[in-house]
């Protein structure tokens, strides 16, 4: 009784990557992931932070922008609710605009409870929210520094020689180098190989420090100026 079902998944499944593109399930992908981090937020929970890693937040830059997004979509929504006189239509925009709220209020709470990790192994997990994951292996990290940076508007960059940039706020401050390549999917499904990994943290030197004292054993000297 179960290959017949499993044969109608899978079946299902196909259909639905035909008929659906790539990028419209990707963002619906990334929306119910939204959805599910606003909940962990609630309840004070991380996601996939094992026991003996260090979670480093990187909202910092954009938190008060996030907030400010959000006071702006509620005065939208006030106002709409006054200027428009036909009911139905009123109803119809006051779904929108609070679900709107709703997903900006998610995108942040999915970048919060969704943290970069770096493991007891020495390995690093770079996140953005619901949108960006990419794990590096302890192997390939050939060392790291506070390293801040002020790259294009854009959340991915990836240049022609290989430095892909993460950047929160229209910032970075870690750089990590790497001793081979390592593949990395866009938020919208693209793939790519990075060589050098630049992202934001909000405490970088810890960052730092965790990464060379699981490579090496040593933390790198807190007085040393960054680059």
């Amino acid at each position: 009784m179960n290959r017949p079902s499993a044969r109608a998944a899978v079946w299902a499944k196909g259909v639905a990557e035909a008929l659906v593109p790539l990028v419209a399930r990707r963002l619906v992908r990334h929306e119910v992931r939204a959805l599910h981090s606003l909940g962990l937020w609630v309840l004070r929970r991380r996601h996939q932070v094992p026991e003996g890693a260090l979670a480093v937040a990187y909202t910092g830059p954009q938190t008060a922008m996030m907030y400010g997004m959000i006071f702006v979509s509620v005065i939208e929504t006030v106002a709409l609710a006054l200027v428009i006189p036909w009911p139905v239509v009123h109803a119809i925009l006051l779904v929108i605009d609070l679900y709107g709220v709703v997903l900006i209020l998610a995108l942040h709470a999915s970048c919060v409870v969704r943290p970069h990790v770096v493991g007891s192994d020495g390995s690093l997990r770079v996140r953005y929210g619901a949108l960006f994951d990419l794990r590096v292996p302890a192997a390939t990290i050939a060392g790291a520094r506070v390293d801040r940076r002020y790259p294009d508007g854009r959340l991915v960059r990836l240049s022609p020689d290989g430095v892909l940039d993460l950047a929160v706020g229209s910032q970075t401050t870690v750089t990590v180098e790497l001793t081979e390549p390592v593949p990395f999917v866009r938020p919208l499904g693209r793939r790519g190989v990075a060589r050098t990994l630049r992202f934001h943290a909000d405490d970088p030197r810890a960052a730092v420090a965790a990464l060379t004292r699981a490579r090496t054993g040593v933390a790198p000297d807190p007085s040393a100026a960054p680059q």
